[in-house]
């Protein structure tokens, strides 16, 4: 794993949680909860490749 990912997914977390305050403060609760899951979501699809990787490795280790 390089340390790259880690510092997108900070990146996007720190993003998505500045327009969230944003949005709630302008009052449009339902759109910064949207915004919200919408990282979530973003977040898991960078990380999908990464556990992909992770169960190959274990598989190839363990002869599967």
């Amino acid at each position: 794993m390089d340390i790259s990912l880690i510092l997108k997914i900070a990146g996007m977390g720190i993003t998505v949680a500045v327009a969230h305050q944003m949005l709630q403060r302008m009052g449009r609760d339902e759109q910064a909860t949207l915004l919200s899951l919408a990282g979530v979501v973003a977040v898991l699809l960078m990380v999908v490749g990464e556990i992909d990787r992770l169960f190959t490795s274990v598989r190839n280790i363990f002869g599967l």
